[in-house]
């Protein structure tokens, strides 16, 4: 966690290193606005606190320099003799806060600790689109990804509202990372909620931030998703899972664009983009009541549905060489080849848990493969058992030697690990699919040795 502090008075850059220093932060000190910029070019901190009145270049001189060779990083000014119009200039300059001096612990603490928020914010964001980036492209020249690829290159330049709907695996966050990145808001943070693993006691906290002692273990005040992304967009993944009195608070914040942290009277406004997405019908949501209708209306002004895998079969060859590519570079090993029979084998499975799904056979196949041919033997051997469908009853064969117990245990297995392949491991939507309890699934995986289950509810 490193700290620049860029102030002429020696005394006041003592003091605040201790103060900083003493939480555990790394400190590097500049006397001016041109040795800041020197430090800043040498390696770019977390934070920097930048004061406003220095000799030869002023803080407010420096800020633009400053942003230019570390976008992003926040910059907290501080001055004595700040007027209002200077504090109005620095915050459009790019400055993330203004604070008074003569400084107090307990301000410069805070300031610094919602800065390095914001700045680890920027870092995941960073992280994110290094991780889908190029290499995870919307593969395919079928008609509907290139309906898609169209829509994401019309609606990226605005600020509309965009809600990503489609199967578990079909590519959601990628689209909304797409947007993003091709929006003038793609040099700020990309934040994601996933909304399905929140508690819901914790939704309203999680989102718009709380206070120092709002609730029990509330030890320090903290930011919420909606603050960490201010200036740049917001990702409600699953967002189809709110719950009743968080989407009335969400519609609130879409409608007027303040938030007001949990334990907190302070209306905080933000500038926020918001992308949504779900794998449920959210029709079918306002038809049960579960879901606002003027919610929906909001978040869905431009809709983007992505389809499933089964769908876009034609997409296959190029999906399969696209990852397979990725793997050699990720993992360093030879390519397996795929045969025609193999190929022929990843055409006849359903995907049910769709393009996530595929990766991860070919992941396997990468791995336990040498870089051979590999015939559809080997394809088939990792492609999942089709699961029983819904009311099937498993069949007696005369001759089958396992016990009752053991073919009841393998009906149960491929219908579980059926439900969580069609989930993407998601154990919130398979619990749904089989309309069961998570505690009660739980106990079922454990005891059946299943595994691909992702902790994300």
């Amino acid at each position: 966690m490193d700290i620049l502090i860029i102030d002429d008075e020696g005394n006041l850059r003592r003091m605040l290193r201790a103060l900083l220093e003493g939480e555990g932060y790394t400190v590097r000190e500049a006397p001016s606005a041109e040795a800041g910029i020197k430090e800043v070019e040498r390696e770019a901190p977390e934070t920097i606190l930048l004061d406003l009145m220095l000799p030869g270049m002023s803080g407010l001189e420096a800020l633009p320099k400053i942003g230019n060779l570390a976008p992003g990083v926040p910059v907290v000014m501080m001055s004595g003799k700040a007027t209002l119009g200077d504090a109005v200039q620095a915050t459009r300059l790019g400055a993330f806060h203004f604070i008074e001096k003569p400084l107090t612990p307990e301000a410069v603490l805070l300031t610094v600790q919602g800065a390095l928020e914001v700045s680890r914010a920027r870092d995941l964001s960073r992280a994110l689109r290094e991780e889908l980036g190029p290499e995870a492209e919307l593969v395919g020249r079928s008609p509907a990804i290139n309906r898609v690829r169209e829509l994401i290159q019309r609606v990226a330049p605005t600020d509309a509202r965009v809600l990503i709907t489609g199967e578990s695996g079909t590519g959601k966050e990628l689209v909304a990372s797409a947007i993003h990145g091709l929006s003038p808001r793609r040099g700020r943070p990309f934040v994601r909620v996933n909304s399905a693993a929140i508690p819901k006691d914790l939704v309203e906290s999680e989102m718009f931030g709380h206070e120092r002692g709002a609730f029990t273990g509330a030890t320090e005040r903290r930011r919420g998703r909606f603050e960490l992304a201010h200036r740049g967009t917001l990702f409600l993944d699953e967002v189809g899972d709110l719950g009743p009195e968080a989407q009335a608070k969400l519609l609130r914040a879409i409608e007027t664009g303040v938030i007001e942290r949990v334990g907190g009277g302070k209306a905080i406004q933000v500038d926020v983009r918001v992308l949504a997405a779900t794998n449920h019908d959210l029709r079918a949501q306002l038809t049960e009541g579960t879901f606002r209708q003027d919610l929906l209306f909001r978040l869905e002004v431009v809709p983007i549905h992505l389809p499933p895998l089964r769908d876009r079969m034609d997409d296959l060859p190029l999906l399969v060489a696209h990852t397979l590519q990725r793997l050699r570079r990720r993992y360093g090993l030879p390519t397996p080849h795929l045969t025609t029979e193999a190929m022929k084998a990843l055409g006849r499975y359903s995907w049910p848990g769709n393009v996530r799904e595929l990766m991860n056979i070919l992941e396997r196949l990468s791995i336990l493969t040498t870089g051979g041919p590999v015939g559809s033997e080997e394809v088939v051997q990792l492609l999942p058992a089709a699961p029983p469908a819904p009311g099937d009853t498993p069949a007696y064969h005369e001759g089958d030697p396992r016990p009752l117990r053991k073919r009841l245990d393998d009906y149960e297995r491929a219908l579980i690990q059926g439900a969580l392949d069609g989930a993407g491991g998601n154990m919130a939507e398979a619990g749904r699919r089989l309309q069961t309890d998570r505690p009660n699934l739980y106990r079922r995986i454990n005891r059946l040795g299943l595994r691909g289950a992702e902790e994300q509810e």
